[in-house]
């Protein structure tokens, strides 16, 4: 049987109040990433860089579990704005050209931080 994994990324101070993703046999499940810079922790200006900054996110996380993006199998998107749907879509395009993971995209009143517009969470396979 096997057992649960904490995954750590680098050096980044780990929320004391989640593990940045957990690895379960062959897959890995990556708590909610948020439009912070992965390096800087700034928060993007628009849906656009944020959108990208939560995917960089997530994109780390992934390669410190020992998979990528094509692995992804399913995302959970939350937006605080509805009118954003159609430029997330595009910057998601550019991470997910081809065999696009299932996904579900929900508009909710607010995230942790009033300046944030956008939280990922994804479940990815690991190759054998």
């Amino acid at each position: 049987m096997p057992r649960k994994q904490i995954v750590t990324v680098g050096s980044a101070k780990p929320n004391p109040n989640l593990s940045a993703a957990v690895r379960f046999g062959n897959l890995v499940f990556v708590s909610g990433q948020t439009g912070r810079h992965p390096k800087t922790g700034e928060v993007g200006k628009d849906i656009r860089e944020q959108t990208r900054n939560t995917l960089e996110r997530i994109k780390e996380v992934l390669t410190a579990a020992g998979t990528s993006m094509d692995q992804v199998l399913s995302a959970m998107v939350h937006l605080t704005r509805r009118d954003d749907l159609a430029a997330y879509n595009e910057e998601y395009a550019k991470y997910f050209p081809t065999d696009k993971p299932a996904r579900t995209t929900v508009t909710v009143a607010s995230l942790n931080a009033p300046e944030l517009v956008i939280e990922i969470t994804v479940i990815a396979g690991i190759p054998d």
